[in-house]
């Protein structure tokens, strides 16, 4: 553990970067059961526009918290 609770240690830096190149998969395929539960699933056409309209406001963002490439 680092001495300064602000700072990450070098250790968690290393983790982090090994985990982000890792491999990431499902641990295994989905049951019949659970694909044939997923296509009954029907969405919330207002959670549909809220998240739509959350996707449109984040591409949009100036100022403080913008992400620029």
């Amino acid at each position: 553990m680092s001495q300064n609770p602000d700072t990450t240690s070098p250790q968690t830096v290393q983790a982090d970067e090994s985990d982000a190149r890792a491999a990431h998969q499902a641990d295994r395929m989905p049951t019949p059961e659970e694909e044939a539960a997923a296509e009954r699933n029907r969405l919330d056409p207002d959670v549909a526009q809220a998240y739509g309209e959350a996707v449109e406001r984040g591409a949009n963002v100036q100022g403080e918290g913008q992400i620029t490439p």
